[in-house]
């Protein structure tokens, strides 16, 4: 290259873009060296060295520096503003001759209290506290270490406190119900002469059950439907009492290591088929599943009546007491029939007016007329309007003194509560209740008993007494005006106008959005998460709303039974979900259910624990659901963010297998659902 090329170069405006870059780095190299070294103070509070004081206290090292100038003391002033020299001078003269005091020590730094997991650099501590606790709750707590529940402190704010495992209760407990059992408060009974033993008598608070209730030795997974109607596992149901004391009644026999069940009952030893082809034919407008959907069997035994019935399409609920027989609901449940523990004696029973289209008794063992037959008013009041009642019994067919005298009694108080004698044949007799109040008030003045009070709410049950009176009829005709099965289970009831119940939009709306809400939901269980796979039998809905999910699992085809729960800490939409032609039944999940142990294959929890979590401890719900629940069965619980944590930790300690889901919404809705397997052997 030329002497001319060269000066070119040197005046072109590359080499003048060049060699700027080069100043600049340079210049930025020294200053970057000089603020780095121990020369300079350094100002930099993040960086990659540990904080060698920080990590002598932790152990650990820290992510965040401070600065090593973090404790001392600058004048600012001085940096930015120079301070002249006279003014200098006189300050020293004055603080000299003292005629100015030096200013006050600042005050010592209080010590913070830690109150979180954190510190003040972000690392992760190991002396902290949560907040003031009740330390002896905590410490009993720990020792029985059995719940999980969130205690108040005392102030108002609630403690949780972990648990690794609940612990097996007592061999003696394994057919425990708590509100049966309680043997202290039935003997302090003032009187059982009316059967107040056989009623709901639950723990005190605080004596609630803290522990898993253990199955029966031997205990096998339940024989599926249909053949669990026929036969069930001896080690399930261990108790041979019944088999000999009603064995020449057809009810049940032992062969090797199983139960069966021929079918039979006390008035029917031929078999519970030819008994319903009876009925059947002696009022040909009963129609069993057409007109007749739901029925009642008062006094059970196990329970043959409902088994056969379900074959015509008509769901029965089986009830009968925790008597002599006290296992008579516990063979019903295990065949997989509908079943509850429930007596006649001085409270209604937990279901609603007009439940039944038909209601039976075959030597149910009840004395019906007695003061001034308060018990067959509770039939009134449970029987549909046009419904039927079936007795059969002694007084129907014999012809013995007394016997004659007692069906004499039941005549007249039929005929008094405006019921009419369709037919008496063989051991069978069959009244209809009247459909309108028309009967009732053209009685003569002072006929017992009388109406019941027109502000008399003939659907609050709830540890509600036994009334002496006639429930009186809707006067809009509810109750009375259903359609025939299967176009009841879709269509709004009439009765859906009288719950008691806020909404921003019609009752009718409000229905088939329920329903089309769960049929869209069952369907995609059944696609994504197999669920007929699950071979489900004995399903209870633990909130039912109105009735919706069971509804959805019939149209899905599920051969299954749902007994729907309906809370008392909401609307009362039972008599929606009977005239739907579903069963159900009002409870308080703060208390135990009315069933033995190991009853259900499935239960099903929507939004039930973020509502009742303001009333009682979730532990003490989820602990009367494992109780219920059969060894090898499944929970379903869907409910918000808040609760599932606390859920699953309580499911854990129990011994279930558990998982968390997200719903259809995606993993950003508020809503989880947590799905829990109850294994088959508990240790």
């Amino acid at each position: 290259m030329g002497n001319g090329g060269a000066a070119d170069l040197f005046k072109s405006a590359t080499f003048i873009k060049i060699s700027g870059f080069i100043l600049v780095s340079v210049v930025f190299f020294y200053l970057g060296k000089h603020f780095s070294d121990g020369s300079s103070q350094q100002l930099v509070f993040f960086s990659s060295h540990q904080n060698p004081d920080h990590h002598e206290i932790t152990g650990s090292p820290a992510s965040v520096a401070l600065s090593p100038n973090h404790n001392k003391i600058f004048n600012i002033t001085s940096l930015t503003n120079e301070t002249s020299s006279a003014q200098k001078n006189e300050n020293q003269e004055q603080q000299r001759i003292g005629s100015v005091s030096p200013p006050p020590p600042p005050p010592p730094v209080p010590a913070v209290k830690r109150m979180g997991v954190v510190d003040e650099n972000g690392v992760m501590a190991e002396d902290f506290e949560v907040g003031e606790y009740d330390t002896e709750l905590v410490e009993n707590w720990e020792k029985a270490n059995n719940t999980a529940d969130l205690e108040s402190d005392g102030k108002g704010d609630k403690v949780r406190v972990r648990v690794n495992k609940f612990p097996l209760c007592p061999e003696s407990m394994r057919e425990y119900i708590p509100c049966l059992d309680n043997e202290k408060a039935i003997k302090n009974l003032k009187s059982t002469e009316k059967g107040e033993k056989f009623e709901r008598h639950c723990p005190e608070k605080g004596k609630e059950l803290n522990c898993l209730v253990p199955s029966p030795k031997g205990y096998k997974t339940p024989i599926p439907w249909p053949q669990s109607r026929d036969e069930v596992w001896f080690s399930n149901v261990p108790h041979a009492r019944l088999a000999e004391d009603k064995g020449g009644q057809n009810w049940i026999t032992i062969d090797k290591d199983k139960f069966k069940f021929p079918g039979g009952g006390t008035q029917f030893i031929h078999g519970a088929d030819q008994y319903l082809d009876q009925i059947e034919k002696m009022v040909p407008e009963i129609a069993f599943g057409r007109h007749t959907r739901v029925a009642l069997d008062v006094g059970c035994g196990v329970a043959s009546f409902g088994a056969y019935l379900l074959s015509r399409n008509v769901t029965t609920l089986s009830v009968a007491p925790k008597d002599v027989h006290e296992n008579q609901i516990q063979f019903a449940l295990e065949r997989g029939v509908p079943a509850m523990v429930a007596a006649f004696a001085t409270r209604r029973l937990l279901y609603p007016s007009q439940a039944f289209d038909l209601i039976h008794c075959s030597r149910c063992r009840i004395n019906w007329t007695r003061d001034d037959g308060i018990l067959l008013l509770e039939v009134n009041r449970l029987l549909r309007a046009g419904g039927y009642f079936a007795w059969a019994a002694q007084p129907v067919y014999k012809h013995e003194p007394l016997l004659e005298e007692q069906w004499e009694e039941m005549v007249n108080l039929t005929s008094r509560l405006c019921w009419k004698l369709v037919k008496k044949e063989g051991y069978i007799a069959i009244w209809q209740k009247p459909l309108n109040n028309s009967c009732y008030l053209s009685r003569e003045e002072g006929t017992k008993p009388p109406l019941c009070d027109p502000d008399d709410d003939p659907d609050s049950v709830w540890y509600a007494d036994l009334k002496a009176c006639i429930t009186r009829l809707p006067e809009e005709g509810y109750g009375s005006n259903i359609t025939i099965w299967p176009a009841r289970l879709q269509n709004p009831p009439d009765r859906l106008q009288s719950i008691q119940i806020d909404a921003y939009m019609s009752r009718n709306e409000l229905f088939r959005a329920e329903s089309r809400y769960w049929h869209e939901i069952i369907e995609s269980y059944v696609r994504a998460l197999h669920w007929k796979k699950l071979k489900l039998r004995n399903v209870l809905d633990m909130r039912a709303g109105f009735g919706g999910f069971a509804a959805a699992l019939i149209e899905n085809q599920f051969n299954c039974w749902v007994l729907n729960v309906v809370p008392v800490s909401g609307p009362n939409t039972l008599p929606v979900i009977y005239d739907r032609g579903l069963i159900g039944v009002m409870h308080d999940w703060c208390e135990p259910f009315d069933t033995y142990p190991r009853t259900y294959d499935f239960l099903h929890a929507a939004g039930l624990f973020s509502i009742e979590q303001k009333r009682c401890n979730i532990s003490t719900i989820m602990l009367e659901m494992d109780r219920i629940l059969r060894p090898g069965g499944h929970v379903y619980i869907r409910d918000s963010l808040a609760v599932m944590d606390e859920l699953q930790e309580i499911a854990t300690a129990m011994g279930w297998h558990v998982s968390i889901r997200d719903t259809a919404e995606g993993p950003h809705a508020s809503y989880r659902i947590l799905t829990g397997d109850k294994r088959l052997l508990q240790a």
